[in-house]
């Protein structure tokens, strides 16, 4: 068996569990807006009693949350902190796996160069990046529209999605070159993740303090804030471009530090 199709075979049970997670998420979002809305709740009126700095905290402010569009732009965040979790451990997992297992014999026996193996690797996190994207897209549309009652957002979905994948590829490829230069193959998911809420925090800092927003290039859950890419249509083509060169330099990264070092047999 090649490394890729091992790689998504040891991962298929875990990636499974990641996509109902993920459809369970949003289902269970979509469901609290039809219940406020079932019931005769105002939600402009429930969430006016939620304390002004809690709502800029958590991105909750630029929205009209009488509407589906407007509850799944919120819902979103927790979507990008899920999928961004999976990535960044994901990638750690996907490094360090023979040398945390004491399995890197695995590797030395096959025929194939060290970065051969790594390109596998990396493929295979790729796919199981687009994978979980796919399963939040599908059950995105789904939900939206179920709960929407015929509210069509389709254009906003497709331009959260693609930033949802960038984001993705960045955290996979931060866990990924976190694990090539640690030497604890055991420490990679968290030092991976930890970036993770890292960034989470200064995006909320920013959010805080209007101040403080030079330090928005440095959290990449600014670069896809849902209130703008749903005002905007499109992603912001800095971004876009600041993404590509952090994903670029974290896998130029990988190879340069996963080639180099002694694994642990």
């Amino acid at each position: 068996m090649n490394i890729y199709l091992r790689e998504m075979k040891a991962h298929r049970t875990g990636l499974i569990w990641w996509c109902v997670g993920m459809v369970g998420l949003v289902a269970s979002g979509m469901a609290k807006y039809d219940a406020y809305q079932g019931a005769g709740v105002s939600i402009e009126e429930l969430f006016a009693t939620v304390p002004k700095g809690v709502m800029v905290i958590f991105g909750m402010t630029g929205f009209d949350l009488t509407k589906a569009s407007g509850f799944y732009g919120v819902l979103f965040l927790y979507i990008a902190l899920m999928a961004a979790i999976h990535a960044a451990l994901l990638g750690s997992h996907l490094i360090s796996k023979e040398e945390r297992d004491r399995t890197s014999e695995f590797l030395y026996a096959k025929p194939v160069s060290r970065s051969s193996a790594l390109t596998s690797k990396l493929l295979a996190g790729l796919t199981m990046v687009v994978i979980l994207n796919i399963a939040t897209l599908l059950s995105s549309f789904y939900f939206v529209d179920f709960f929407g009652k015929g509210e069509s957002i389709t254009a906003d979905i497709l331009i959260l999605m693609a930033g949802l994948f960038l984001l993705q590829l960045i955290f996979f490829t931060i866990g990924t070159v976190a694990a090539g230069v640690v030497r604890r193959p055991k420490a990679a998911p968290s030092i991976a993740t930890s970036f993770v809420y890292l960034a989470l925090l200064v995006s909320y800092l920013v959010n805080m303090n209007e101040n403080l927003d030079f330090l928005k290039y440095l959290s990449p859950f600014k670069y896809f804030d849902a209130a703008i890419l749903m005002a905007d249509g499109r992603l912001d083509p800095v971004y876009v471009a600041l993404s590509v060169v952090i994903v670029v330099l974290a896998v130029f990264g990988t190879y340069r530090f996963y080639s180099a070092r002694d694994l642990t047999v």
